[in-house]
């Protein structure tokens, strides 16, 4: 309600301005051209003064009533984030100081320097000193705000930590496929002319192939492989290893203030470690129905708007008792090589194998008693 009468006092007022430039204009056929242009000017003048203050006002409603729909409300959910943060509410402060200050002495100036016959124009064409001062000035706040972007982005894309946890993520047009190592802890080998969507997702060496000099490759047969959901553990580093199955994506976490381009044969790496679990993140955000999204931030096609995946960040013991019931993805193509599926051996029959095992000659002794 509130915001409705702001909106409607804004309405009027610039009706009201209206009307006077209307005014003004009737006020200018009567008391001739030069009377005209020094009231136009009055006008003009309060006119920007009005902007000013309306602009301000409305600058600070707009933030009022949008920042709790922005991902700034709520704390960044990695460790990595908190200083994408950091970096992002000094950029914002110091670039919010000028525009403000700006913003206030462009309208500052025009109504008080607005034409006065009284007045003689002062002409400044020229000012090494001052020139100096607003180029050398701007261009040492920005080189410090790329240090602290390039002192981040080498912390994140560098060699993550030795107990963090590795998954490929790689992008398609429109969804996201997410393998980890199985129990060797080592991806298999993949090779793009052996993917089949249907049953080889992503490529997975599994056969000799002479035609395309291929070897079996052990390692792939115990990956898992998912897709649209991914699982991280809450405060172990996950490293991500990025690619793509057809066009350029990119690997956007927003809740975790992390992205990367996935790029069609070019490896991308990132890493980072969760500090909320979505349990954790539900009673923050005060959304019962929270998930922390995977979305592709790269124009890639016509069902972009639709790729997105989901991460649920659990418990290192609720990771493992997830991970315990996965099966191979090596399985899922071949069932019939899932130990699982294969038939289990029938057990002799115990009271044979013990007559089997008796004596012939204590049998005779035992008839003739």
């Amino acid at each position: 309600m509130a915001m409705f009468f702001t909106i409607a006092v804004i309405v009027l007022v610039f009706l009201v301005i209206f009307q006077i430039a209307k005014a003004s204009e009737y006020v200018s056929v009567l008391k001739g051209e030069e009377k005209s242009r020094l009231q136009s000017n009055k006008i003009n003048g309060f006119l920007m003064i009005s902007f000013l203050v309306l602009g301000l006002i409305g600058v600070y409603l707009c933030n009022k009533a949008l920042f709790p729909k922005t991902l700034l409300a709520h704390p960044a959910a990695s460790v990595q984030g908190e200083k994408v943060d950091s970096m992002l509410w000094i950029t914002l402060a110091l670039t919010g100081f000028v525009f403000v200050v700006t913003q206030i002495l462009l309208f500052w100036f025009v109504y008080k320097y607005q034409e006065n016959p009284k007045r003689k124009v002062f002409f400044f064409p020229h000012n090494n000193t001052l020139e100096l001062v607003w180029t050398v000035v701007p261009a040492i706040a920005l080189t410090i705000l790329v240090v602290f972007g390039l002192r981040n982005w080498f912390s994140f894309t560098s060699e993550a930590p030795d107990n963090a946890m590795q998954v490929e993520v790689t992008g398609k047009q429109f969804g996201w496929i997410f393998r980890y190592a199985g129990k060797d802890g080592v991806f298999g080998k993949k090779y793009f002319r052996v993917i089949d969507p249907a049953s080889n997702s992503l490529g997975l060496i599994w056969r000799d192939s002479a035609e395309l000099r291929l070897k079996d490759d052990p390692a792939t047969h115990d990956d898992i492989v998912m897709e649209q959901t991914m699982y991280v553990v809450k405060n172990r580093p996950v490293k991500l290893i990025i690619g793509s199955r057809d066009v350029i994506h990119d690997v956007g976490l927003p809740q975790f203030r992390m992205k990367m381009d996935a790029v069609p044969g070019t490896p991308t790496t990132m890493w980072f470690t969760p500090k909320y679990t979505t349990e954790e993140m539900k009673k923050i955000t005060g959304n019962p129905d929270f998930v922390y999204e995977i979305s592709c931030d790269q124009m890639c096609g016509n069902g972009h708007y639709s790729m997105k995946g989901i991460i649920q960040v659990v418990t290192q013991e609720e990771f493992d008792l997830w991970l315990a019931k996965q099966k191979p993805y090596y399985f899922a193509a071949f069932p019939d090589l899932d130990p699982e599926n294969q038939p289990k051996a029938i057990p002799a029959d115990s009271t044979k194998a013990t007559a089997a095992n008796v004596d012939p000659k204590s049998q005779v002794v035992a008839s003739a008693r």
